[in-house]
């Protein structure tokens, strides 16, 4: 740290991304992201001519992309923001609508406490109940900006849509923000609340479903009132916040939902055998409907675990956090990487059982 960093700054805990090691080529299942590629017709997109254009710059108003959005969910394109990933939404969000403060769960997306440090927000951390689930009722007529992730981050665990309502409805004058990373694996959608609340963001990614996480693609849907707010904030910091290429591959992956349908059905099943398998092995494992499983064993610690997997080529997720430590958050990869997984762990805790 410089002696120049304004002193507001100088406490910030920054977000810690996870790891990206190059010291050997690894199975990756630490960070969520999708184990295949993007679509055919994706990677087609990618000409020389189109990489000759990065001469120019991209479109601020991100038309095409957000017609073709508007269109496969049946909403008005003035109800449709996009963003340099989701996480550029939710970093807006805590900038326009954070004044009276806001509210999340204690175990959930690191981000949202580091967007409120950063902006001088302060914000309660709900804790979540004994068996890792929300109580909406935490929630309700709390009058300041709510985030929920949805499913939840690292639990994998959702909250229904009608208590989502119950907390947008309870707090009409404060924005709820919904953070559907991870909907397309099994969860139930706030989006149709959307037309009824104007007090509801929903916010999704391109990074996991998609196959798009180096694209750095995000998007949300809200009333055009909410999403004017957004293009507000966004004119005023980055107006060219997505370049010319990811704009393209976006377009052409919303023409290609057969294929990530698929691939989404793959994860699922592939999560659901991995989920049985790690219990038929004595690890607890929490519900999840995302691409990914937060599971503990009682025959070794998480931090343990999570350093001999590393060292036999596997990365998996490890949190510090004393209420979760034991656990650790497992991307779900293909079937073939899964089976690796479960390999390594048997001749880990072979001795430990």
């Amino acid at each position: 740290m410089s002696r120049f960093l304004n002193e507001r700054f100088q406490p910030l805990v920054a977000y810690t991304p996870g790891e990206q090691p190059r010291d050997m080529r690894y199975i990756k299942l630490n960070t969520n992201e999708s184990p295949y590629p993007p679509a055919p017709q994706v990677v087609a997109a990618m000409t020389a001519e189109q990489v000759e254009n990065l001469r120019l710059y991209s479109d601020p108003t991100a038309k095409a992309l957000k017609e073709k959005i508007a269109a496969r969910y049946g909403v008005a394109p003035e109800s449709v923001f996009v963003s340099n990933g989701s996480d550029e939404v939710l970093n807006f969000a805590f900038m326009a609508f954070g004044g009276k403060g806001a509210a999340f769960p204690d175990i959930s997306y690191g981000f949202y406490e580091v967007f409120g440090d950063l902006y001088g927000i302060p914000y309660e951390k709900i804790p979540l109940k004994a068996d890792f689930s929300i109580d909406f009722r935490d929630y309700c007529g709390l009058g300041k900006l709510v985030v929920i992730a949805n499913p939840n981050a690292p639990t994998g665990m959702t909250i229904p849509v009608c208590e989502v309502e119950a907390i947008v409805k309870s707090n009409p004058d404060s924005v709820v923000l919904i953070d559907e990373a991870y909907v397309d694996f099994g969860g139930e959608t706030c989006l149709p609340l959307t037309a009824k609340y104007d007090n509801l963001l929903v916010t999704r990614t391109f990074s996991k479903s998609r196959c798009l996480a180096g694209g750095r693609l995000g998007y949300a849907f809200a009333s055009p009132a909410l999403i004017a707010d957004l293009e507000k904030i966004k004119y005023s910091t980055n107006p060219y916040n997505i370049n010319r290429l990811t704009l393209l591959l976006g377009e052409v992956t919303m023409d290609a939902e057969d294929y990530y349908a698929d691939m989404c059905a793959n994860i699922i099943r592939t999560r659901e055998w991995t989920a049985k398998t790690l219990e038929a092995m004595g690890f607890t494992v929490l519900p999840s409907r995302a691409n990914f499983l937060f599971a503990r064993t009682p025959a070794m610690d998480g931090g343990e675990l999570y350093t001999q997997l590393k060292q036999r080529g596997i990365l998996v997720r490890h949190f510090s956090n004393p209420r979760v430590c034991p656990f650790n958050r497992i991307t779900i990869g293909t079937p073939e990487q899964m089976e690796t997984l479960i390999a390594a762990i048997r001749d880990i805790l072979g001795g430990a059982l």
